[in-house]
């Protein structure tokens, strides 16, 4: 067993590196699964977060989407390493492994960690509806839902076809804000500043609370059942011990070069939101529409609109991967195959009962309320997932050859812990507001 390094990639050796034709042709075909889970690193959820922390405290938690994004990369590798450990996503391994009741409830929650993430990208979407064609967030939520019916029924829907859909759309998000840099032209020497924790963090409660709330929102639990899943489907085509390396090694360049370009998404939205809103959390921090309209006024309408078009893409791609993820979750515990579309339609109507009937009573000012209380119960959801994910990663039984060394396993340990404990206090801290 090796004692080196955490990485999934960790036991192969340099000479599996090189690749015929046929190797790179596979190569091509094992990249994917990681751009597909970056959808969710730099979801609505996350956007207001980040304009929280950029237009209360300028640049100074950029460290905090640091720290969220290596949280992240190391717990999507831990999953790839599972699932080519066992040749079985993380799903089909607890419903296989832990007593059913144990089963059962992991997968009930699961469920209700689906509509949740559901009804932010739902919403999501809706604001940037309302954003660029004045679509009532009611109407928009409807319309939204439709989109995503519709890339689901994409022929290949089974296949590949929505990934490449999820990737455009991530590609569209990740120009816009590019070009929301270019125009908001922060300074490069407090960029590099903010990437250096600060004492101040411990000491501010705010700045502790938003800088919680930006890791807190990062690791999201379908995310770890859609990163596994298409990790599986990826196995079918590798056959021998040498090609499982080649795609160990694949599917972590896959993964980093996927989340780091999440994390500078990220970085950029807190970026732009220290340039274009600093101060304005005075007198109350700016929701997603707030930030539009002031984006609008202090940078330019293009900066505006670019920002609206970024959303819309981010919330689309969003409800399609949560889509995804539910399927293989249903298909995991359950044994039970359903056509994307269908599988859609439940997440889609159970999230929708909800946002319709809040939305119809309270209208649009409701949106906010709903947004926190679907973080709510993402927080509460995540330890019943990455708690049983520990326990298979611990067995050495499971994990085969590909066992992991004793460092790894801490940290693995320690990283699981402390987002247990973060997610219920920031449960608990949100529900009192």
């Amino acid at each position: 067993m090796k004692t080196a390094s955490p990485t999934i990639a960790a036991d192969i050796p340099p000479s599996s590196t090189a690749r015929s034709p046929v190797a790179g042709r596979r190569f091509w075909t094992m990249l994917g699964p990681g751009f597909v889970v970056a959808v969710g690193y730099m979801d609505p959820g996350n956007w207001a977060t980040d304009i929280a922390a950029g237009s209360s405290f300028g640049f100074a938690l950029l460290s905090a989407v640091l720290i969220a994004s290596l949280a992240g990369i190391f717990l999507q590798g831990l999953i790839v390493r599972l699932t080519l450990a066992t040749g079985t996503d993380l799903a089909r391994l607890i419903r296989q492994r832990f007593p059913r009741p144990v089963a059962m409830l992991v997968w009930a929650v699961s469920e209700l960690a689906m509509i949740a993430t559901d009804l932010a990208e739902l919403l999501g979407s809706a604001i940037a509806l309302k954003l660029l064609f004045g679509i009532p967030i009611m109407a928009g939520v409807v319309v939204s839902a439709v989109l995503t019916f519709g890339i689901l029924a994409l022929p290949g829907a089974r296949g590949r076809a929505p990934e490449l859909v999820v990737g455009a759309l991530m590609s569209v998000v990740v120009v816009c804000f590019a070009w929301e840099l270019v125009i908001a032209r922060p300074d490069p020497a407090a960029l590099l500043a903010g990437l250096m924790p600060s004492v101040e963090l411990a000491r501010d409660p705010e700045m502790l609370y938003l800088s919680l709330g930006i890791i807190g929102a990062t690791v999201m639990p379908h995310n770890l059942f859609l990163h596994s899943g298409l990790v599986r489907a990826r196995l079918a085509e590798v056959k021998t011990e040498e090609e499982r390396r080649q795609a160990a090694r694949w599917l972590t360049i896959d993964l980093s070069t996927a989340l780091a370009l999440a994390g500078l998404v990220n970085g950029a939205i807190l970026a732009v939101a220290a340039v274009a809103f600093q101060g304005v959390a005075a007198g109350g921090t700016p929701g997603i529409e707030d930030a539009h309209t002031l984006l609008g006024g202090s940078i330019g309408g293009v900066a505006a609109l670019v920002f609206a078009i970024a959303l819309l893409a981010a919330g689309q791609s969003s409800t399609t991967t949560g889509t995804m993820a539910g399927q293989m979750v249903t298909e995991g515990f359950l044994n039970l195959r359903l056509r994307p579309v269908t599988r859609a339609l439940i997440t889609r109507g159970a999230s929708l009962i909800p946002a319709l009937a809040v939305l119809g009573s309270a209208g649009d000012g409701a949106v906010d309320g709903l947004l926190v209380l679907s973080q709510v119960v993402l927080a509460l959801t995540l330890p019943f997932i990455l708690i049983p994910m520990l326990l298979l990663l611990r067995n050495d039984k499971v994990m085969g050859r590909l066992a992991m060394a004793p460092l790894t396993l801490r940290l693995a340990s320690l990283t699981v812990l402390l987002l247990t404990g973060l997610s219920g206090w920031l449960a608990g801290t949100t529900a009192m507001v």
